[in-house]
């Protein structure tokens, strides 16, 4: 956004609170937005907030009783806005207001007897409605106190929210409790959405369909493609049913309600074969019919977890690299698992959250967008800034060695193992013993520092007994250090700290307050930096499977998942070559294929960085 252009939204917002008396303008004695230092002030009553509730029309019957779904908004803006100042919006739109709750805390929403809101979960009301925003929070269709059926990423969950930016922008109808039309009159119709996990998804699909007046988008660990939440490369990397448990967990009615829904999910996710078909091709946000990339023309800041065993951090980084040039964009790439950063870092999180929404959404001509693009998080206590995420890198190839070395040349020699399933730790440990289920290659000690920023990837000669085995590799830094433990599952990461934080007004029924969290880190001699799968007869195409001829050898080359990570002199580099993985499937057990390996047509690409970081970010918790 110009300069230009940022003040004149800003003035515009400022004029909207000015009267004109006898000829001259003469100011309200009702609070403006007000700026300082680049950022909005809390100037406004969160006690004396309006709260209420409207039900948007979409424009699916999800449920399939004839009727067009309706969504339940709830909203809190300042109470200036019933007159004459007008707000834009930030949007939570979220699955888990019924079950599980939102947030590490698992928090609920409240309501007064009229049905009004009385308590949001998180922060964002707190903060944001004094400084001069409305927060809208919807319950996505199927859930809670909105009409239909969750589809897991499906169509509907899109349209939904969709539906809301239309309704802020006067191009879609909503309804008080009495069935009387309600219009958005209060807002400037610019909108940002922000969520974590599913909700960061449903931000992604929403910014796909190319709605005006969404400005801003915030995903947090969220999905890009609900195939590659439940598969990779055709390996089932998660339960079976997948899609199904998804939409259940979420929606407390009666499952008879949308059996029919479910029934569709089952038949589509065909998780016989864990192949792609038109089902997933619905649910794809890159390139989908309903959501689409291309599309996209709203800004981004988003945050993900290079451990995330949850959504893999390719969600993010396939998607990231195919927005279009011209979207504005920012990203903290960390070491946690799957993780909202409010609980990691928060002082610098909210701190450029509210610049990020003060710029895109009020026009604020802060220095947001002049600031490094990319905040990396390279271990506990220790993050970078750089221009642009990945950082600039030039592609070394390393090949395993006969004497179970990892070089730069070609080799000549075979390995064998057996496709079962084994746990990363099983597999990792130990790399000099012999192991049936793998076979392990070293570095040398580092003599410097070397980091890996994005995308690697591997290429195998492979000879099989049978017509298909799961393939897995696994890029390992052995060395002694302390490291973050993002891929603990619980924890993520991250640990209960001392104390807590308010972060912004409160009331009675609604505290700003919330516990502190601190690295949650271990001391290990080793660590799996990244990994990569495959089921080989998906090698040339995920819908078309093409089992393989026993004995006769195939080139098979794929992508692992992406990573930025610093391995420190000293540590040596591995590669594990293995089968089924125990850590990211409940799914599959191992075929129980024979995998040889020919050495000198194997080899691991990676993206090395060529160039020193900006500077030391701040490491503000």
């Amino acid at each position: 956004m110009s300069t230009s252009r940022s003040r004149a939204i800003l003035a515009t917002i400022t004029l909207a609170t000015t009267l004109v008396v006898g000829g001259a303008p003469v100011a309200s004695a009702t609070p403006t937005i007000k700026v300082s230092g680049g950022t909005t002030q809390p100037v406004f009553s969160y006690q004396d907030a309006i709260r209420e509730h409207v039900r948007v029309q979409s424009p699916v019957d999800s449920d399939g009783d004839g009727e067009k779904d309706l969504v339940r908004v709830d909203i809190i803006r300042p109470k200036e806005t019933s007159s004459g100042l007008k707000v834009p919006v930030i949007m939570h739109e979220s699955p888990y207001y019924d079950e599980p709750g939102v947030g590490f805390q698992l928090d609920h929403k409240t309501y007064d007897a009229d049905g009004n809101p009385t308590k949001f979960p998180l922060f964002y009301d707190n903060y944001f409605v004094p400084r001069g925003y409305a927060y809208v929070s919807v319950d996505m269709i199927g859930t809670r106190l909105s009409d239909g059926c969750p589809t897991s990423g499906g169509p509907s969950d899109v349209l939904g929210g969709k539906a809301v930016i239309d309704w802020l922008n006067g191009r879609a109808t909503a309804y008080d409790d009495d069935g009387k039309p309600v219009e958005a009159t209060w807002t400037t119709g610019r909108t940002g959405m922000i969520g974590h996990s599913y909700e960061g998804s449903l931000a992604i699909g929403v910014a796909g369909t190319g709605v005006p007046g969404l400005e801003t988008i915030v995903p947090l660990a969220g999905p890009s493609s609900w195939y590659e939440m439940w598969r990779a490369n055709g390996t089932l990397t998660d339960v079976t049913g997948g899609q199904e448990f998804m939409a259940t967990w979420v929606d407390v009615d009666p499952d008879e309600k949308c059996a029919a829904a479910h029934q569709r999910m089952r038949a589509g996710s065909d998780d016989a074969t864990g192949n792609y078909n038109a089902y997933w091709h619905e649910l794809d946000y890159r390139t989908g019919p309903v959501s689409n990339v291309r599309n996209v023309r709203a800004s981004v800041f988003g945050v993900y977890g290079m451990q995330d065993r949850n959504v893999p951090a390719d969600e993010f980084s396939t998607w990231w690299t195919k927005l279009p040039r011209t979207v504005q964009r920012k990203v903290w790439v960390t070491q946690y698992g799957h993780l909202d950063p409010f609980w990691a870092r928060r002082d610098a999180w909210v701190e450029t959250l509210h610049q990020w929404f003060d710029h895109e959404l009020m026009g604020v001509p802060n220095d947001i967008l002049r600031r490094p693009r990319a905040d990396v998080q390279l271990g506990p206590d220790r993050w970078i800034t750089q221009a642009d995420w990945p950082a600039p890198t030039r592609t070394v190839t390393l090949r395993p060695q006969r004497d179970g070395s990892l070089g730069r040349t070609p080799s000549t020699g075979t390995g064998s193992y057996v496709d079962t399933l084994q746990t990363e730790a099983a597999v990792a440990a130990d790399p000099s013993g012999i192991d049936p289920h793998r076979l392990a290659y070293l570095t040398s000690p580092l003599q410097r520092a070397t980091r890996l920023s994005g995308t690697p990837s591997v290429s195998l000669r492979v000879t099989l007994d049978e017509p298909t085995a799961n393939l897995g590799v696994l890029l390992v830094d052995y060395g002694q250090d302390t490291r973050i433990n993002g891929a603990d599952p619980q924890w993520q990461g991250l640990q209960w700290a001392d104390g807590e934080d308010c972060v912004g007004a409160s009331t009675a029924e609604d505290s700003s307050c919330y516990r502190r969290m601190a690295d949650r880190t271990i001391d290990s001699d080793f660590q799996v930096v990244t990994r990569g799968f495959m089921d080989a007869q998906n090698r040339t195409s995920l819908s078309d499977p093409t089992p393989l001829t026993p004995g006769k050898a195939y080139q098979i080359t794929w992508k692992m998942l992406p990573q930025d990570y610093e391995f420190k002199a000293g540590h040596r580099l591995g590669l594990i070559l293995t089968g089924t993985n125990d850590d990211v499937t409940d799914a599959e057990s191992g075929t129980g294929s024979t995998v040889s390996i020919d050495l000198s047509s194997t080899s691991v690409s990676l993206p090395l960085v060529t160039t020193a970081p900006t500077k030391n970010a701040p490491a503000k918790k």
